[in-house]
């Protein structure tokens, strides 16, 4: 049986590891060709070995997101290598927790330049390609505190809202040009990932601990698992979505519903 995305194309940020890592990995299983773009160049290129070994189609590219130019070679790089770009997975991002009288200005930027930054210059090229390729989709990663705030989170709050309301405009744009774009946000609760062990063991003590607690935040009584994202953006990615624009879909165990 053909895969849900089979023949079509698609470039993950921050693919090396966590959601970007099961994202690739599920897009791949499902027929994708998929380029997996991220800083991190050892991970990636475990995460494209891994996609090879399971007899998908996969290539890494070094990424920056907070680069334009180096968002520009890695979509001529996947429109050379694959032929066409038809999916834009906006994952990349950083968190930096301090009180907003502590933080300083460099650590904003910094969460800026990757949470926002790089989704506006991910897509900002993207769209010219998928054009080219006569449509496609772009999801773009933003958060349960995209949708409500939290202590000590302010930046990364303020990052994660300004992919919510960018995805609805550039979604309007697309969908009013006939290019055959769609653009939507995904809005993940806590979820298991190396980066949520660390704030686990940072703050409270160890990671089982730290699981447990932070699954009470969730009415479905536990933190997600990266595969349960990767599950909604192949929704999202796939034709079986090709009504659904501007949309914002929370995965969060019904943390967002309180």
């Amino acid at each position: 049986m053909a895969g849900r995305v089979a023949g079509k194309t698609a470039l993950v940020s921050g693919a090396a590891t966590g959601i970007g890592q099961s994202v690739a990995r599920r897009l791949a299983i499902e027929g994708a060709r998929v380029a997996v773009a991220d800083i991190d160049e050892r991970r990636g290129a475990e995460v494209v070995a891994a996609i090879r070994e399971a007899g998908c189609e996969a290539m890494f590219i070094s990424l920056d997101v907070t680069e334009e130019a180096a968002w520009q070679a890695a979509i001529g790089a996947v429109e050379s290598a694959f032929g066409g770009l038809d999916i834009l997975v906006n994952n990349a991002g950083i968190a930096i927790i301090e009180s907003v009288d502590k933080m300083s200005f460099k650590d904003w930027r910094a969460v800026m330049a990757v949470n926002i930054d790089g989704v506006f210059l991910g897509t900002k090229h993207a769209v010219p390609a998928m054009r080219r390729a006569g449509g496609g989709s772009i999801v773009n990663i933003s958060s349960i505190l995209g949708l409500t705030g939290e202590e000590k989170a302010s930046a990364y709050s303020a990052s994660k809202g300004a992919v919510r309301l960018f995805t609805k405009a550039v979604a309007l744009e697309c969908g009013r040009d006939g290019s055959g774009i769609r653009v939507n946000s995904i809005h993940p609760g806590y979820i298991h990932t190396a980066m949520m062990e660390e704030t686990c063991r940072r703050d409270y003590g160890d990671i089982r601990t730290g699981l447990a607690e932070l699954g009470k935040l969730h009415p479905i009584g536990r933190v997600g698992e990266p595969e349960e994202i990767a599950a909604g953006v192949l929704y999202l990615a796939s034709d079986e979505s090709k009504f659904v624009t501007g949309s914002e879909l929370a995965i969060d165990g019904g943390y967002t519903a309180a």
